[in-house]
Protein backbone atom coordinates (compact mmCIF):
# COMPACT_ATOMS: atom_id res chain seq x y z
CA UNK A 1 0.00 0.00 0.00
CA UNK A 2 1.60 3.13 -1.26
CA UNK A 3 1.97 5.90 1.31
CA UNK A 4 -0.35 8.69 -0.17
CA UNK A 5 -2.95 6.34 -0.50
CA UNK A 6 -2.48 5.80 3.63
CA UNK A 7 -2.57 9.09 4.22
CA UNK A 8 -5.73 9.80 2.42
CA UNK A 9 -7.03 6.99 4.33
CA UNK A 10 -6.40 8.52 7.81
CA UNK A 11 -7.72 11.78 6.77
CA UNK A 12 -11.19 10.46 5.61
CA UNK A 13 -11.20 8.35 8.87
CA UNK A 14 -10.38 11.60 10.79
CA UNK A 15 -12.93 13.67 9.37
CA UNK A 16 -15.73 10.93 9.65
CA UNK A 17 -15.04 10.67 13.51
CA UNK A 18 -15.54 14.71 13.64
CA UNK A 19 -18.24 14.73 11.78
CA UNK A 20 -20.99 13.80 14.61
CA UNK A 21 -18.86 16.33 16.77
CA UNK A 22 -19.51 19.14 13.90
CA UNK A 23 -23.53 18.03 13.59
CA UNK A 24 -23.80 18.71 17.54
CA UNK A 25 -21.99 21.79 17.64
CA UNK A 26 -24.14 23.08 14.69
CA UNK A 27 -27.51 22.22 16.60
CA UNK A 28 -26.17 23.78 19.40
CA UNK A 29 -25.58 26.81 18.12
CA UNK A 30 -28.91 27.27 16.28
CA UNK A 31 -30.24 26.25 19.24
CA UNK A 32 -28.45 29.41 20.83
CA UNK A 33 -29.55 31.98 18.01
CA UNK A 34 -33.01 30.51 18.19
CA UNK A 35 -33.01 31.26 22.43
CA UNK A 36 -31.72 34.92 21.84
CA UNK A 37 -33.06 36.28 18.85
CA UNK A 38 -36.34 36.64 20.05
CA UNK A 39 -38.34 34.15 18.38
CA UNK A 40 -38.46 31.12 17.23
CA UNK A 41 -38.45 29.22 14.10
CA UNK A 42 -41.24 26.00 13.56
CA UNK A 43 -39.56 24.54 10.78
CA UNK A 44 -35.82 24.50 11.88
CA UNK A 45 -36.01 20.82 14.11
CA UNK A 46 -38.99 22.19 15.82
CA UNK A 47 -40.69 18.61 15.97
CA UNK A 48 -38.01 16.83 17.06
CA UNK A 49 -37.36 19.17 19.61
CA UNK A 50 -41.17 19.47 20.75
CA UNK A 51 -41.02 15.65 20.98
CA UNK A 52 -38.03 15.82 23.39
CA UNK A 53 -39.61 18.42 25.35
CA UNK A 54 -43.05 16.28 25.54
CA UNK A 55 -40.96 13.10 26.27
CA UNK A 56 -38.66 15.11 29.27
CA UNK A 57 -35.96 14.24 27.27
CA UNK A 58 -33.87 17.20 28.97
CA UNK A 59 -30.42 17.92 28.81
CA UNK A 60 -31.19 19.28 32.68
CA UNK A 61 -33.37 17.63 35.00
CA UNK A 62 -36.61 19.60 36.04
CA UNK A 63 -38.85 19.70 38.58
CA UNK A 64 -42.14 18.68 36.99
CA UNK A 65 -43.20 15.11 35.26
CA UNK A 66 -42.97 14.80 31.31
CA UNK A 67 -45.74 15.63 29.57
CA UNK A 68 -46.06 12.15 28.11
CA UNK A 69 -46.06 10.56 31.46
CA UNK A 70 -49.85 11.27 31.90
CA UNK A 71 -51.10 11.96 27.81
CA UNK A 72 -50.22 8.80 25.95
CA UNK A 73 -49.33 9.06 22.15
CA UNK A 74 -49.86 5.63 21.05
CA UNK A 75 -53.40 3.83 21.44
CA UNK A 76 -53.74 1.64 25.16
CA UNK A 77 -56.24 -0.52 25.84
CA UNK A 78 -57.21 0.64 28.90
CA UNK A 79 -58.45 4.06 30.24
CA UNK A 80 -56.50 6.92 30.77
CA UNK A 81 -58.99 10.11 32.00
CA UNK A 82 -56.06 12.20 30.58
CA UNK A 83 -56.63 13.93 27.30
CA UNK A 84 -54.33 11.65 24.76
CA UNK A 85 -51.94 14.29 23.28
CA UNK A 86 -53.81 13.84 19.66
CA UNK A 87 -56.55 14.94 21.68
CA UNK A 88 -54.80 18.09 22.29
CA UNK A 89 -53.53 18.71 19.61
CA UNK A 90 -57.06 18.86 18.19
CA UNK A 91 -58.66 20.95 21.07
CA UNK A 92 -55.15 23.66 20.27
CA UNK A 93 -54.53 23.30 17.01
CA UNK A 94 -56.02 27.03 16.12
CA UNK A 95 -55.03 28.63 19.64
CA UNK A 96 -52.36 30.66 20.11
CA UNK A 97 -49.08 30.00 21.65
CA UNK A 98 -50.43 32.77 24.46
CA UNK A 99 -53.61 30.72 25.34
CA UNK A 100 -51.78 27.29 24.88
CA UNK A 101 -49.46 29.12 27.72
CA UNK A 102 -52.55 30.25 29.72
CA UNK A 103 -54.23 26.83 29.85
CA UNK A 104 -50.37 24.77 30.65
CA UNK A 105 -49.21 26.78 33.23
CA UNK A 106 -51.67 28.48 35.07
CA UNK A 107 -54.95 26.23 34.37
CA UNK A 108 -58.05 27.14 36.48
CA UNK A 109 -58.81 23.21 37.23
CA UNK A 110 -58.31 21.37 40.41
CA UNK A 111 -56.82 18.34 38.64
CA UNK A 112 -55.18 20.33 36.44
CA UNK A 113 -53.12 22.84 38.56
CA UNK A 114 -52.12 19.86 41.00
CA UNK A 115 -50.45 17.90 38.17
CA UNK A 116 -48.98 21.33 36.38
CA UNK A 117 -47.30 22.69 39.49
CA UNK A 118 -43.79 24.69 39.05
CA UNK A 119 -44.08 23.92 34.87
CA UNK A 120 -42.05 26.67 33.45
CA UNK A 121 -41.96 26.64 29.42
CA UNK A 122 -40.33 29.59 27.41
CA UNK A 123 -42.23 30.78 24.26
CA UNK A 124 -39.79 28.94 21.91
CA UNK A 125 -40.53 25.85 23.75
CA UNK A 126 -44.16 25.99 23.54
CA UNK A 127 -44.16 26.58 20.26
CA UNK A 128 -42.16 23.40 19.77
CA UNK A 129 -44.46 21.41 21.74
CA UNK A 130 -47.18 23.02 19.62
CA UNK A 131 -45.50 22.29 16.08
CA UNK A 132 -44.98 18.51 17.27
CA UNK A 133 -48.96 17.89 18.45
CA UNK A 134 -49.93 19.63 15.48
CA UNK A 135 -47.62 17.11 13.72
CA UNK A 136 -48.79 14.08 15.74
CA UNK A 137 -52.63 15.42 14.77
CA UNK A 138 -52.08 14.62 11.35
CA UNK A 139 -50.98 11.54 11.86
CA UNK A 140 -52.60 8.14 13.24
CA UNK A 141 -52.43 7.65 16.82
CA UNK A 142 -51.66 3.95 17.26
CA UNK A 143 -51.25 1.35 14.63
CA UNK A 144 -53.47 -1.69 14.39
CA UNK A 145 -52.05 -4.65 16.42
CA UNK A 146 -50.72 -7.65 14.13
CA UNK A 147 -53.37 -10.32 13.55
CA UNK A 148 -53.07 -13.66 11.36
CA UNK A 149 -54.23 -12.87 8.05
CA UNK A 150 -56.93 -15.54 7.27
CA UNK A 151 -57.17 -14.87 3.30
CA UNK A 152 -53.53 -16.33 3.52
CA UNK A 153 -54.23 -19.19 6.00
CA UNK A 154 -57.51 -20.31 3.28
CA UNK A 155 -55.04 -19.52 0.18
CA UNK A 156 -52.48 -21.70 1.94
CA UNK A 157 -54.90 -24.88 3.04
CA UNK A 158 -56.12 -24.71 -1.20
CA UNK A 159 -52.73 -24.36 -2.12
CA UNK A 160 -52.12 -28.15 -0.18
CA UNK A 161 -55.32 -29.45 -1.49
CA UNK A 162 -54.47 -28.72 -4.99
CA UNK A 163 -50.72 -30.45 -4.52
CA UNK A 164 -52.99 -33.60 -2.63
CA UNK A 165 -55.62 -33.52 -5.36
CA UNK A 166 -52.41 -33.39 -8.10
CA UNK A 167 -50.47 -36.16 -5.92
CA UNK A 168 -53.57 -38.49 -6.02
CA UNK A 169 -54.70 -38.54 -9.30
CA UNK A 170 -51.91 -37.52 -11.96
CA UNK A 171 -47.70 -37.41 -10.45
CA UNK A 172 -48.60 -40.05 -7.49
CA UNK A 173 -45.52 -39.56 -5.77
CA UNK A 174 -46.19 -40.12 -2.15
CA UNK A 175 -46.40 -43.64 -1.68
CA UNK A 176 -49.36 -43.95 0.81
CA UNK A 177 -52.49 -42.63 -0.87
CA UNK A 178 -54.25 -41.92 2.25
CA UNK A 179 -51.61 -39.12 2.64
CA UNK A 180 -52.88 -36.62 -0.20
CA UNK A 181 -56.53 -38.10 1.17
CA UNK A 182 -55.97 -37.06 5.20
CA UNK A 183 -54.29 -33.61 3.91
CA UNK A 184 -57.43 -33.31 1.64
CA UNK A 185 -59.84 -33.95 4.12
CA UNK A 186 -58.41 -32.14 6.66
CA UNK A 187 -57.96 -28.79 4.85
CA UNK A 188 -60.59 -28.79 2.62
CA UNK A 189 -62.85 -29.48 7.12
CA UNK A 190 -60.92 -26.35 7.99
CA UNK A 191 -61.65 -24.39 4.99
CA UNK A 192 -65.46 -24.91 5.64
CA UNK A 193 -65.27 -24.01 9.28
CA UNK A 194 -63.59 -20.73 8.42
CA UNK A 195 -65.95 -20.10 5.66
CA UNK A 196 -69.06 -20.97 8.23
CA UNK A 197 -67.30 -18.88 11.59
CA UNK A 198 -66.69 -15.77 9.08
CA UNK A 199 -70.21 -16.08 7.74
CA UNK A 200 -71.86 -16.65 11.70
CA UNK A 201 -69.85 -14.06 12.79
CA UNK A 202 -70.89 -11.21 10.11
CA UNK A 203 -72.39 -8.25 11.86
CA UNK A 204 -71.34 -9.53 15.70
CA UNK A 205 -69.20 -7.82 17.56
CA UNK A 206 -68.43 -9.40 20.64
CA UNK A 207 -66.39 -7.24 23.11
CA UNK A 208 -66.53 -4.28 21.19
CA UNK A 209 -65.44 -1.32 23.11
CA UNK A 210 -64.34 1.85 20.17
CA UNK A 211 -62.90 4.72 21.58
CA UNK A 212 -65.50 7.56 22.11
CA UNK A 213 -65.34 11.11 21.39
CA UNK A 214 -66.29 11.94 25.23
CA UNK A 215 -64.46 9.84 28.01
CA UNK A 216 -68.13 8.76 29.93
CA UNK A 217 -68.01 6.03 32.67
CA UNK A 218 -71.26 4.26 33.65
CA UNK A 219 -69.68 3.42 36.58
CA UNK A 220 -69.59 6.86 37.94
CA UNK A 221 -73.04 8.18 36.71
CA UNK A 222 -75.31 5.07 37.16
CA UNK A 223 -73.43 3.21 40.41
CA UNK A 224 -71.36 6.23 41.94
CA UNK A 225 -73.49 9.23 41.55
CA UNK A 226 -76.77 7.10 41.18
CA UNK A 227 -78.42 8.24 38.28
CA UNK A 228 -81.48 6.21 36.78
CA UNK A 229 -80.40 4.39 33.28
CA UNK A 230 -83.83 5.93 31.73
CA UNK A 231 -82.88 9.32 33.02
CA UNK A 232 -80.56 9.34 29.83
CA UNK A 233 -81.67 6.80 27.73
CA UNK A 234 -85.62 8.20 28.02
CA UNK A 235 -86.97 6.42 24.38
CA UNK A 236 -86.01 2.81 26.51
CA UNK A 237 -89.63 2.04 27.03
CA UNK A 238 -91.82 2.88 23.96
CA UNK A 239 -88.93 2.95 21.04
CA UNK A 240 -87.07 0.54 19.21
CA UNK A 241 -84.11 2.24 20.46
CA UNK A 242 -83.20 3.06 23.95
CA UNK A 243 -81.71 6.56 22.91
CA UNK A 244 -78.72 8.20 22.89
CA UNK A 245 -79.09 11.67 25.41
CA UNK A 246 -78.72 15.54 23.29
CA UNK A 247 -76.36 17.48 25.10
CA UNK A 248 -78.59 19.65 26.30
CA UNK A 249 -79.72 16.38 29.14
CA UNK A 250 -76.07 16.64 29.72
CA UNK A 251 -76.39 20.34 30.78
CA UNK A 252 -78.51 19.71 33.47
CA UNK A 253 -76.07 18.54 35.87
CA UNK A 254 -72.70 19.85 33.99
CA UNK A 255 -74.00 23.49 33.87
CA UNK A 256 -73.48 23.19 37.45
CA UNK A 257 -70.31 20.40 37.52
CA UNK A 258 -67.56 21.46 35.64
CA UNK A 259 -65.14 19.63 36.56
CA UNK A 260 -64.51 15.56 36.61
CA UNK A 261 -62.86 14.16 39.86
CA UNK A 262 -61.13 12.35 37.52
CA UNK A 263 -61.20 13.63 33.87
CA UNK A 264 -60.70 17.48 35.02
CA UNK A 265 -62.22 20.22 32.88
CA UNK A 266 -61.24 18.47 29.54
CA UNK A 267 -63.51 16.06 28.73
CA UNK A 268 -66.78 18.24 30.33
CA UNK A 269 -65.25 21.63 28.12
CA UNK A 270 -66.25 19.12 25.58
CA UNK A 271 -70.12 19.02 26.29
CA UNK A 272 -69.70 23.15 26.46
CA UNK A 273 -67.90 23.31 22.83
CA UNK A 274 -71.08 21.31 21.46
CA UNK A 275 -73.67 23.41 22.57
CA UNK A 276 -71.59 26.57 21.82
CA UNK A 277 -70.63 25.50 18.43
CA UNK A 278 -74.51 23.77 17.71
CA UNK A 279 -72.20 20.43 16.71
CA UNK A 280 -73.87 16.59 18.00
CA UNK A 281 -71.55 14.93 19.62
CA UNK A 282 -70.79 11.59 17.16
CA UNK A 283 -71.18 8.89 19.82
CA UNK A 284 -69.79 5.43 17.96
CA UNK A 285 -72.58 2.88 17.98
CA UNK A 286 -71.34 -0.35 19.97
CA UNK A 287 -74.89 -2.78 19.99
CA UNK A 288 -75.72 -2.98 16.31
CA UNK A 289 -78.20 -5.93 15.29
CA UNK A 290 -78.38 -6.47 11.43
CA UNK A 291 -80.11 -4.40 9.03
CA UNK A 292 -82.95 -7.36 8.29
CA UNK A 293 -83.90 -8.33 12.03
CA UNK A 294 -86.23 -6.57 14.25
CA UNK A 295 -85.65 -5.92 17.60
CA UNK A 296 -87.88 -3.32 19.77
CA UNK A 297 -86.35 -2.30 23.46
CA UNK A 298 -90.14 -1.36 24.38
CA UNK A 299 -90.99 -5.17 23.96
CA UNK A 300 -88.14 -6.24 26.06
CA UNK A 301 -87.70 -2.99 28.37
CA UNK A 302 -91.49 -2.52 29.49
CA UNK A 303 -94.00 -5.07 28.18
CA UNK A 304 -91.23 -7.83 29.10
CA UNK A 305 -89.52 -6.38 32.23
CA UNK A 306 -86.37 -7.04 31.09
CA UNK A 307 -82.88 -5.25 32.68
CA UNK A 308 -80.76 -3.80 31.32
CA UNK A 309 -77.67 -6.15 32.43
CA UNK A 310 -79.50 -9.21 30.67
CA UNK A 311 -78.51 -8.18 27.17
CA UNK A 312 -75.93 -5.35 27.92
CA UNK A 313 -74.12 -6.46 30.89
CA UNK A 314 -72.74 -5.01 33.69
CA UNK A 315 -72.95 -1.42 32.54
CA UNK A 316 -73.39 0.48 35.58
CA UNK A 317 -70.10 -1.25 36.16
CA UNK A 318 -67.67 -0.04 33.08
CA UNK A 319 -66.23 3.32 32.30
CA UNK A 320 -65.75 1.87 29.19
CA UNK A 321 -68.24 0.40 27.47
CA UNK A 322 -68.27 -2.62 25.63
CA UNK A 323 -70.91 -5.37 23.89
CA UNK A 324 -70.82 -8.66 26.46
CA UNK A 325 -73.02 -11.02 24.48
CA UNK A 326 -72.61 -11.61 20.86
CA UNK A 327 -76.14 -10.98 20.24
CA UNK A 328 -76.82 -13.65 17.86
CA UNK A 329 -79.55 -15.40 16.61
CA UNK A 330 -78.98 -18.53 18.64
CA UNK A 331 -78.51 -16.44 21.93
CA UNK A 332 -81.61 -14.56 21.26
CA UNK A 333 -83.75 -18.01 20.40
CA UNK A 334 -81.46 -19.40 23.91
CA UNK A 335 -83.17 -16.74 26.09
CA UNK A 336 -87.01 -17.35 24.51
CA UNK A 337 -86.58 -21.06 25.54
CA UNK A 338 -85.76 -19.85 29.50
CA UNK A 339 -87.89 -16.96 29.85
CA UNK A 340 -91.17 -16.81 31.57
CA UNK A 341 -93.92 -14.73 30.29
CA UNK A 342 -95.93 -12.86 33.26
CA UNK A 343 -98.95 -14.42 31.73
CA UNK A 344 -101.40 -14.67 34.40
CA UNK A 345 -101.28 -11.29 34.99
CA UNK A 346 -101.29 -9.82 31.28
CA UNK A 347 -105.05 -9.74 29.74
CA UNK A 348 -103.63 -9.89 26.15
CA UNK A 349 -102.34 -13.42 26.56
CA UNK A 350 -105.34 -14.66 28.28
CA UNK A 351 -107.57 -13.47 25.04
CA UNK A 352 -104.83 -14.26 22.88
CA UNK A 353 -103.98 -17.63 23.73
CA UNK A 354 -106.94 -19.17 25.67
CA UNK A 355 -105.73 -22.53 25.49
CA UNK A 356 -102.50 -21.88 27.33
CA UNK A 357 -103.99 -19.62 29.82
CA UNK A 358 -106.02 -23.15 30.19
CA UNK A 359 -103.48 -25.31 30.57
CA UNK A 360 -101.82 -23.08 32.90
CA UNK A 361 -104.87 -22.78 35.46
CA UNK A 362 -105.60 -26.57 35.34
CA UNK A 363 -102.15 -27.31 36.14
CA UNK A 364 -101.24 -28.95 33.20
CA UNK A 365 -98.09 -26.59 32.62
CA UNK A 366 -96.25 -24.20 35.18
CA UNK A 367 -95.50 -21.62 33.00
CA UNK A 368 -95.29 -20.13 29.44
CA UNK A 369 -92.22 -19.42 28.14
CA UNK A 370 -91.78 -16.59 25.33
CA UNK A 371 -91.44 -19.88 22.67
CA UNK A 372 -94.87 -20.83 23.55
CA UNK A 373 -96.26 -17.39 22.64
CA UNK A 374 -94.37 -17.06 19.08
CA UNK A 375 -90.91 -16.41 20.47
CA UNK A 376 -89.58 -18.68 17.51
CA UNK A 377 -91.39 -17.46 14.25
CA UNK A 378 -89.58 -16.22 11.75
CA UNK A 379 -91.66 -13.89 10.92
CA UNK A 380 -91.24 -11.60 14.27
CA UNK A 381 -87.81 -10.63 13.75
CA UNK A 382 -87.59 -11.08 9.65
CA UNK A 383 -89.88 -9.47 7.93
Amino acid sequence: MSKPYRLTCALFIFISLLAPFQILASEADSTAKDDHSGHFDYFLNSEKRGERLFKGLTRTPVKWQSCVSCHNIDYIDTLNWNPSAKAIAGTFANKSIAEFRSVLMSPLGKKMGESHQNYSFSDEELGYIKSYLQNLNNGVLYDTKPKVNNLIVFFFLGALITLALVDLFFTKKIKYKIIPVLIFVFAFGYQIQMLAEGAMALGRKQNYAPIQPIKFSHKIHATDNKIDCRYCHTTVDESKSAGIPHVNLCLNCHVIVREGTNSGKFEINKIHAAIESNTPVEWVRIHQLPDHVFFSHAQHANVGKRDCQECHGLVEEMHVVKQVEDLSMGWCLDCHDKTAVDFRENGYYSESFKKLHEKLTSGAIDSVRVTDVGGRECARCHY
